[in-house]
């Protein structure tokens, strides 16, 4: 990989590993803000963007991070499996994909129409404390994958140390 490739790729990958974690802000902020107002329609607006909103640049994020990161491990001194900091970002990637993908976007079609049935004066007694945990789990994952990004940590895996 050229120079000017590797550069580009890294930047495509930072930026979409900080919109990833904007967008869980955004998604914590949302709930937080639904969960804790006094006002049915606040409530309603914010479950119904987080329907709306929150599903589709999280997903195109986490797959513009995963597949940026493919490549620069492909292209790189660093590859896929050669660097333990490198396998554990790529699992937590693929992990934190598959929860978005499995877990927070079958509930997220419910959030909108609970909020839709706010907005009609009809509380519907939804659950939604599930939203809490996909911030906070993304998030901290999110800062980690950083971290390692930054410090570089446990040397080679055994399988390339030959």
């Amino acid at each position: 990989m050229s120079r000017r490739t590797r550069r580009t790729v890294l930047v495509l990958h930072i930026v979409s590993s900080g919109a990833w974690v904007g967008i869980d802000v955004l998604l914590g902020t949302l709930a937080l803000t639904a969960w804790f107002t006094s006002s049915d329609q606040v409530a309603a607006l914010a479950y119904q963007a987080l329907g709306l909103f929150v599903w589709w640049p999280m997903a195109v994020s986490a797959l513009v991070c995963l597949l940026s990161g493919l490549l620069l491990g492909l292209g790189t001194k660093y590859g896929l499996l050669r660097y333990w900091w490198v396998a554990v970002k790529l699992a937590m990637n693929l992990v934190l994909l598959t929860l978005v993908v499995f877990l927070l976007r079958p509930g997220l079609d419910d959030v909108e129409e609970y909020g839709r049935q706010l907005v009609e004066g009809n509380d519907a007694g939804l659950d939604v404390s599930f939203l809490f945990f996909p911030p906070l789990v993304s998030l901290t994952a999110l800062t980690i994958a950083m971290g390692l990004s930054v410090f570089k940590p446990w040397g080679r895996t055994r399988g390339s140390r030959r």
